[in-house]
């Protein structure tokens, strides 16, 4: 397989080094990456209301059960016809495409929690065992947060995978988890990499910020992503709040034969860096979209809302907008030919059906 690294921006030199690479970055200033608006604006005051809340409001955020799973057919993932887009989700931000042939993994987490101390999948465990794995084309990883890129799961990849495609300085993450250095590729927002000239992986804006811990917040990039192949267009939000940007993306690039973007783990005080179920629908016609794929809901209690309620306000703003909706359980696979995209599978669950709600 080959690989050829483009950009839209003149950079100088022939090969800079990683660090050259940063610090050429527009989005890189005094050792800190920055979008267009400081998107963490919260106050102490702020932080201490948020964790008050989440340990003592008691807001539907965790099932009274735990929720279905399919188990994973892996079939889906390894046909190698073309002319095929399909996508399993493992929950929360985690997908496995397959685009004309290639496999694709998004934001792979596949633990139980997402840090020692974090929470634990609504589902139980994952719906399949990873080390079935034989081969992956492209691991990509939206940004360094626990919920996006986990230890264990890169190293289970590391083996089987090709290439790891990841935002600028987050790379030296993964060499120290024992990712050999030729298989990364870091890329700044609308840098392109190419492979056999039938896959074209684009770093795209995205509002939001990174950091496993105070220390180091924001000394790596965060991005959203754009892939294309001859046959098909996608969008993968990763984390963002709702900004100007997923416009740009669309004129640019777009339009999408799907859009993957998150919806879940909103509230007032950080919406800059994360959408409201509404801004959800929003980013999905800036973006020129056909079907919208939810994700980064249903798997971890993150937020303070009820664990339900992203798909019951997606849904609404959905048939307002005529939206066309992929709505598979952890585990479900999508084959986007057949025009089957899940059911509503929680209104059993909470018994209650999709309801208007503002924001």
């Amino acid at each position: 397989m080959m690989f050829t690294h483009t950009s839209c921006t003149k950079v100088a030199g022939s090969n800079p080094s990683a660090m050259e690479k940063i610090n050429l970055s527009p989005q890189y200033h005094n050792g800190k990456f920055k979008g267009e608006i400081d998107a963490l604006t919260m106050t102490a005051k702020d932080y201490l209301s948020s964790t008050w809340r989440f340990l003592f409001e008691k807001n539907n955020q965790t099932p009274d059960q735990p929720l279905p799973v399919q188990p994973v057919d892996l079939s889906c993932f390894n046909t190698a016809d073309h002319n095929q887009l399909n996508s399993t989700w493992f929950g929360h931000s985690s997908l496995m495409i397959n685009m004309n042939g290639y496999k694709i993994l998004t934001d792979p987490v596949f633990e139980k929690k997402v840090s020692m101390v974090g929470p634990t999948r609504f589902n139980g465990g994952l719906p399949f065992d990873p080390k079935q794995l034989t081969r992956v084309d492209v691991v990509i990883i939206s940004h360094d947060h626990y919920d996006h890129l986990n230890k264990t799961s890169i190293q289970i990849l590391t083996p089987v995978t090709t290439r790891f495609i990841v935002p600028l300085a987050v790379g030296k993450r993964l060499v120290s988890w024992g990712v050999p250095e030729d298989k990364i590729i870091e890329l700044d927002w609308w840098e392109t990499v190419e492979f056999d000239d039938h896959l074209r992986i684009t770093a795209t804006p995205a509002q939001h910020f990174s950091g496993r811990g105070i220390g180091d917040r924001n000394t790596t990039l965060w991005a959203s992503w754009v892939i294309t192949s001859p046959d098909f267009n996608i969008f993968y939000s990763g984390d963002s709040g709702y900004f100007n940007g997923f416009k740009t993306i669309g004129d640019t690039l777009g339009p999408f034969d799907v859009t993957f973007l998150e919806c879940g783990a909103y509230d007032e005080l950080w919406r800059p860096v994360h959408m409201f179920p509404e801004e959800t629908a929003k980013a999905h016609l800036d973006l020129r979209g056909g079907i919208l794929h939810p994700i980064h809901w249903g798997t971890f209690n993150l937020a303070l809302h009820p664990w339900y309620d992203p798909m019951q306000r997606l849904i609404t703003a959905a048939q307002s907008n005529h939206i066309r909706v992929a709505t598979p359980m952890a585990g479900q696979s999508i084959d986007y030919a057949t025009g089957e995209l899940g059911t509503h599978w929680w209104e059993k669950i909470t018994n209650q059906p999709h309801i208007t709600q503002n924001n």
